[in-house]
């Protein structure tokens, strides 16, 4: 009895659906024949007033591009900021601990942001003082203050970068001998993209090599008492655990990034 009335309501619904979209179909063409030639399925047209002018296109040209950029911001900011290396510091911290989903993915990121917050406050703090106040008041133009923001962030990577990527990207360029205060960010970025990723490796190398001579002792023991079917990870990871809590590993971890930004 239930499975017939399932069936019977479901009928009833796509009987429903089919002659809304009969009722949508037949009803389309005499919509659209009443909006004046307008073409296409949908009864609408989207068209420019004769009147249009060239400074108007331009203007929708820069909106266009601006909302372009501004969803590729958040990415943009988180590249040219510390982020990059604290995010992979601390997996790899999770990595050498051997769990999979602890701390989870919100907890590292947010971590993370937060820290990067902290670190990169002093650059941000020299921003709205040259670039966004000024500018708020009417005594610079947008150009100039993008300008001196991006000075303050341009020293930032810098001090952070290592010559030698930076170079790599000049002679890419075929830029000609340049200050390093007049290079253009297009050069700065991914050469401070690169330095941030040697350095977060190197610093994840060295948190994992403890930790592997955990594993390895346990394994050599276990192997010597005969006990070859036990994983070994079944007994390391809490050793992991209880050496990282005994040496306050988290505290370590996040002074050792704080300051290799020399803060």
């Amino acid at each position: 009895m239930n499975g017939g009335g399932s069936r019977d309501s479901g009928r009833r619904v796509a009987t429903f659906w089919t002659a809304v979209i009969l009722l949508l179909a037949l009803s389309a063409p005499a919509t659209m024949a009443q909006t004046n030639g307008a073409s296409g399925f949908f009864p609408f047209k989207v068209t420019l007033p004769s009147t249009t002018q060239p400074q108007d296109v331009d203007m929708g040209i820069r909106i266009l591009v601006g909302i372009t950029l501004l969803s590729l911001a958040p990415s943009i900011l988180l590249l040219t900021t510390c982020f990059t290396r604290i995010v992979i510091v601390l997996s790899f911290v999770r990595t050498a601990l051997q769990l999979q989903a602890a701390p989870a993915n919100q907890i590292i990121i947010g971590l993370s942001l937060f820290m990067t917050f902290f670190i990169m406050a002093p650059v941000w703090d020299n921003i709205n003082r040259d670039a966004i106040e000024p500018y708020r008041a009417g005594q610079i133009s947008g150009d100039i203050a993008i300008e001196q923001a991006s000075v303050h962030v341009r020293d930032f990577m810098l001090k952070q970068a290592r010559a030698k990527d930076v170079e790599l990207f000049v002679a890419l360029a075929k830029l000609p001998p340049t200050p390093p205060d007049k290079l253009p960010l297009r050069v700065v970025v991914p050469g401070f993209i690169i330095s941030e990723l040697r350095t977060a490796f190197q610093m994840g190398f060295l948190i994992l090599v403890p930790f592997i001579l955990i594993d390895l002792v346990v394994s050599t023991v276990l192997m010597s008492m005969g006990m070859m079917m036990l994983p070994p990870a079944t007994i390391s990871m809490p050793l992991k655990l209880l050496l990282f809590v005994l040496v306050d590993g988290w505290a370590l971890i996040v002074r050792s990034l704080i300051l290799s930004f020399g803060s």
